[in-house]
């Protein structure tokens, strides 16, 4: 209902009151020392703030834009032109009169895996020292061989140990087929949920994580197929990165020791210096996504998984803002990939952001009920952490201006706290405007 009165009251004594009152809420918004009021008896109400357009470059977030994903090649092996053997691989092996009957057909065995194809011969095992034990000879190790090379080796075995005559191999069969390929165990740790939360939602969540004993083939132990074999890369709760622990790496227990004792010395400046190695001997970072003056440097070496190799995805459980004051207390956690200026993050926080209008049609003199607020807050306060936790800082932010200046609407950092207020003239206005109404009923009667 537009601000006019209706016709009936027009000259009457509720009519000059509301006249007055009108000319009150035009002094209070006009008034050039409004905000002067905030001194004095009013100065609790005052947050002493940097504003935040004055921030110096080292306070304010790098925008997330600015990273650049890591190939996905780098996180996989390069394919083998040939296969080679190692302890683990079971070979089909076949030779006529000795290993099989002659009469006899050789054995054909058909794998679950379709990648391999169907072998022929006896099943054995390439031990551990990389060798394969076979009647009547001494072990012959077959390391680093292709299948043509280890069928030659065993060949060559047989004539060196005067089982076979050189002549007679044209009549004895030796075959060497790949039974079943070898692998590789590890475990992956996931402390993500899955990627299913809205990450602008008011519930953040904890750590629900997952785990998984995951058998690689040789050739495919690497991180990217270890990260598909369990849900596929990192999702919206994890990090941008990857954590692998070397197996058998010793020096864990050291390693808290010196973590605690580091941490409990008394520090006369009060900062905490940050760990110079946060997971400790072993651990190998590998980040999906890097800015530009800081490439990855890690190999191919690193990415390629041994048994007992732990791959672990951490969650980014501390990735969120809080919200105060006019948008009531509440915790939200931060998108993973793009930013949250403050106009994002307080509407993700379903705050309000300049108005609909003039502002005229909220004036409704006598439908409109109590405690509403024609002028919306304008004053945000953002309380950032400083790094290390060596102290914090205290933004102040004008929302009327941020919406037309860039330089306000700075980008929300994890652990922000963002407290939202009327200014002193903003409460006047609409506390004038809520009593309005009863007093012009009251002039009525």
């Amino acid at each position: 209902m537009p601000a006019s009165l209706p016709s009936s009251l027009a000259g009457s004594p509720a009519g000059r009151l509301a006249g007055r009152f009108a000319l009150l809420l035009a002094v209070v918004l006009l008034a050039p020392g409004c905000q002067s009021l905030a001194s004095g008896p009013f100065t609790a109400c005052a947050i002493d703030s940097i504003p935040a357009r004055r921030l110096p470059p080292g306070v304010l977030a790098r925008p997330k834009e600015d990273l650049i994903d890591t190939s996905k090649a780098r996180l996989r092996q390069r394919p083998q032109e040939v296969y080679t053997l190692a302890a683990g691989d079971t070979l089909g092996v076949y030779i006529e009169g000795i290993l099989g009957d002659e009469d006899s057909v050789p054995p054909v065995n058909f794998p679950e895996d379709a990648s391999i194809p169907p072998s022929i011969g006896f099943p054995v095992p390439v031990r551990e020292d990389g060798t394969i034990s076979l009647p009547l000879i001494a072990p012959v190790s077959v390391t680093g061989s292709t299948l043509a090379q280890a069928e030659a080796l065993v060949r060559q075995a047989y004539i060196e140990g005067n089982i076979l005559k050189p002549e007679a191999l044209s009549n004895t069969g030796i075959i060497v087929t790949l039974q079943r390929q070898r692998e590789v165990r590890v475990l992956v740790i996931r402390e993500e949920a899955g990627g299913a939360q809205n990450p602008t939602e008011n519930d953040a969540g904890g750590k629900s994580g997952s785990g998984y004993l995951v058998d690689l083939k040789a050739g495919e132990n690497d991180l990217l197929t270890a990260l598909s074999a369990t849900g596929g890369l990192p999702g919206n709760e994890a990090l941008n990165e990857a954590i692998i622990f070397k197996g058998g790496e010793a020096g864990g227990a050291d390693f808290d020791a010196r973590v605690a004792a580091f941490r409990s010395r008394p520090n006369p400046c009060g900062c905490k210096p940050p760990l110079p190695d946060p997971y400790g001997p072993g651990a190998i970072r590998i980040p999906l996504r890097f800015f530009p003056e800081d490439p990855p440097t890690f190999t191919e070496e690193d990415i390629t998984l041994e048994a007992g190799d732990i791959v672990y995805v951490p969650a980014r459980d501390r990735e969120k803002y809080y919200t105060g004051g006019v948008l009531g207390g509440g915790e939200f956690l931060l998108p993973r990939d793009y930013d949250l200026n403050i106009l994002q993050a307080i509407a993700a926080a379903k705050g309000s952001i300049g108005t609909s209008g003039s502002g005229l049609s909220g004036l409704n003199l006598f439908g409109g009920g109590r405690n509403s607020s024609v002028f919306p807050p304008s004053r945000a306060i953002v309380i950032r952490q400083l790094p290390n936790n060596c102290g914090e800082i205290v933004i102040g932010v004008d929302l009327n201006r941020a919406l037309t200046d860039p330089r306000e609407r700075i980008l929300i950092q994890p652990e922000d706290v963002i407290i939202v207020q009327y200014t002193l003239c903003e409460e006047i206005a609409n506390t004038t405007l809520n009593l309005l109404p009863a007093l012009l009923l009251r002039g009525a009667l």
